[in-house]
């Protein structure tokens, strides 16, 4: 679990919510359920009309990521593909076969079955490599749902705001109207830039991070099982990947 990721959410609202206590403010006049609807309504509108389906639910099920980013070991990656070099180098290529069961399904298991089928190193690498961008392409697509989220919230608080004005002058002969219309006009435009600023582009800059980490995650895995297919001593292929850490 993401623990600073957590601690941030906090920080953010305590800061927020602190700031209007000391002010002489209350917590109810930031509760706006109007303002709520135009902005967040508004901006998923939005996201949602520029999004094929496939990706905005894709980048919703990453939002999981923040608390709960993907486990990966790199030193333990290390570890096994040294592992794999010693026995390819004793036994032959032909004998990784049996350690195929101890690689994850996926692309690990693939790249380890193309060792074992004695293809070319290069072959290896332009398939891998494929797999690499396809697998980086898709997560960062879906993650850029949270970074147009954070481009329209900011203006649809505008846009809450001109409707709450309009409200406010549709209602100058009736004072105990206005100040609602007000609340709605100011409030509209703090959720707006609030959520772009404190959630959505947080959020979006923390999923890159996460994918850059595991698109580097699996080019140490590819190095890796190149430098085995090369036929590289174990103690080079362990210092060269060192430098992945």
């Amino acid at each position: 679990m993401d623990i600073l990721s957590i601690a941030g959410l906090l920080v953010a609202a305590v800061a927020i919510i602190g700031g209007q206590w000391l002010e002489g403010g209350s917590l109810g006049s930031m509760l706006q359920l109007a303002a709520f609807l135009i902005v967040i309504g508004g901006t998923l509108g939005a996201v949602m009309l520029q999004t094929p389906a496939r990706t905005f639910l894709q980048g919703l099920m990453l939002s999981r990521w923040i608390v709960m980013p993907p486990a990966q070991d790199n030193e333990q990656a290390i570890g096994q593909i040294i592992g794999w070099a010693d026995t390819a180098r004793k036994e032959g290529m032909l004998s990784l076969e049996d350690r195929l069961a101890e690689a994850p399904p996926g692309f690990i298991r693939n790249g380890l079955q193309m060792l074992v089928d004695g293809f070319e190193p290069e072959r290896i690498r332009e398939a891998m490599e494929v797999e690499i961008d396809a697998y980086a392409d898709r997560l960062r697509a879906a993650a850029k749902i949270w970074d147009a989220a954070g481009g329209y919230a900011p203006t649809v608080g505008i846009l809450g705001a001109v409707l709450g004005l309009i409200h406010v002058m549709e209602n100058l002969s009736d004072p105990t109207k206005l100040g609602s219309g007000i609340a709605v006009a100011f409030v509209a435009t703090i959720y707006g830039v609030g959520s772009a600023n404190l959630l959505f582009l947080p959020v979006a800059n923390k999923l890159k991070s996460i994918i850059a980490a595991q698109v580097a995650h699996r080019e140490l895995i590819l190095d890796g099982l190149l430098g085995i297919a090369n036929g590289e001593n174990p103690k080079l292929i362990e210092a060269r990947l060192a430098g992945y850490l």
